[in-house]
């Protein structure tokens, strides 16, 4: 009995002290974009296979995602132990010694299979510091109804003068039809992303060789003015304070000839449970201006380990799980090939079944189309297509879009709003060494 007894004592002993070790929670900051919340709801198939790591989100909109991961990155605070971050700041962030390497990741997951042009943009002296959940350009998607009512045929590779036509007449504000939903909302993420990537097929640039900031120029007059006079001629009431979300609902209840947005958007505006318009839908290479270079982006929103992290063996478990394969799989067998996130795996555009995907093609034509590393029609001193790969950009580009912002509402003309982009630029880049 007296054996009995301690054998008893002594394993509810060990029990005690294992218990924490099976109840270890991760924190995962996340962006409030539709793929996130659909994989949140897809977790239980990572905690089955994971007993002992419990999952709590923090799920927030993309400008104060920013705004929280970079105080806490920066901090190593260790606030979260995965956070969902962008192809702007891995490289920066890698470089700074403030995120896990992935390189330790297991065989079967494949690192090799990632798109070249994504994994280049998380990589950083061949360290993999970022899993891309999701990888994107940007592209036109249009209404065909109201492209034919309007007698017009949307070309796969359009110009800005072609999209300004079409958009002008689509558009029908006395029954709440706008030939055309573009980002308003301030934020280097949200309207910058937009107006930067525009402004390369504009042929304009953020800063000569010299650093010098070009917000007097031609092309970035050009560019903010076609922009303006086309919203307030074709656009919804109401647009300077629109994002990604935002136009995604209008575009989804019937209110937008064509948006000009996301690759990544296409699941959502041809998911029929969600989109009015889903069986009406057309797609096209963004826009350019006859210089060489299209108005779109490259962008991957990533999963990345904190350095700050006391659970990185756990966190890593999960980052694998969320980017694999099998993951793509799950979500396919759930939600269908439409729905699985795009724009990161060779393997996927491989796939036959994927093929069939009405917006695979052009998705995956876009992202090869958008080169980083040469993203204006003129050099430049920086890489990065629609964000200038510099720590200072996320605060620079933040009050540059606001000023943006402040023009589209009609609150400044489009000459204040560069004027004071331009000096501030100035101010912040003096500030930070790079000009005199």
């Amino acid at each position: 009995m007296k054996k009995f007894t301690r054998a008893l004592i002594g394993a509810t002993i060990l029990s005690m002290i294992a218990a924490p070790a099976l109840a270890e929670t991760l924190t995962i900051a996340t962006v409030n974009n539709g793929d996130m919340v659909r994989m949140q709801k897809l977790t239980d198939d990572f905690t089955a296979k994971n007993p002992g790591i419990e999952l709590e989100w923090v799920t927030l909109e993309e400008n104060v995602l920013r705004q929280r991961v970079t105080t806490d990155v920066a901090t190593k605070g260790g606030q979260y132990d995965v956070m969902t971050i962008g192809t702007y700041e891995v490289p920066i962030w890698g470089q700074k010694g403030w995120l896990v390497s992935l390189n330790d990741l297991p065989a079967s997951y494949d690192i090799d299979d990632i798109l070249p042009a994504i994994r280049g943009g998380l990589t950083v002296d061949d360290n993999l510091y970022a899993a891309p959940f999701y990888g994107e350009s940007s592209m036109v998607m249009y209404r065909k109804d109201l492209m034919e009512k309007a007698g017009m045929e949307m070309p796969d590779a359009p110009t800005w003068d072609f999209i300004a036509k079409a958009a002008r007449a689509m558009t029908d504000k006395n029954n709440e039809i706008y030939g055309v939903c573009l980002r308003g909302k301030a934020g280097w993420g949200e309207n910058m992303a937009f107006l930067t990537a525009t402004s390369n097929s504009f042929g304009a640039k953020w800063f000569d060789m010299d650093w010098n900031p070009q917000f007097d120029s031609e092309p970035w007059k050009k560019t903010l003015n076609f922009y303006i006079d086309l919203m307030n001629d074709a656009g919804p009431p109401g647009a300077s304070s629109n994002g990604f979300n935002e136009n995604l609902a209008l575009f989804q209840s019937g209110k937008c000839g064509m948006w000009i947005d996301a690759t990544v958007a296409a699941s959502f505006v041809t998911d029929p449970e969600n989109s009015k318009v889903a069986d009406k839908v057309g797609f096209a290479l963004a826009p350019d201006a006859g210089l060489g270079k299209r108005g779109n982006w490259l962008w991957a929103w990533s999963l990345a380990i904190p350095a700050g992290t006391q659970k990185m063996e756990s966190a890593k478990k999960f980052v694998a799980w969320a980017t694999s394969k099998e993951y793509l799989d799950l979500v396919a067998a759930e939600e269908g090939w439409a729905n699985v996130p795009p724009g990161t795996r060779a393997s996927l555009y491989a796939n036959p079944e994927y093929a069939k995907v009405p917006f695979a093609k052009m998705t995956i034509d876009s992202i090869n189309s958008a080169d980083p590393k040469n993203p204006t029609v003129d050099p430049v001193p920086y890489v990065g297509v629609q964000f200038v790969a510099i720590p200072e950009f996320q605060g620079i580009a933040t009050s540059v879009g606001q000023q943006f912002s402040a023009a589209l509402a009609g609150n400044i003309t489009a000459d204040q709003a560069l004027s004071n982009a331009q000096a501030l630029t100035e101010r912040s880049m003096k500030k930070a060494g790079y000009i005199k």
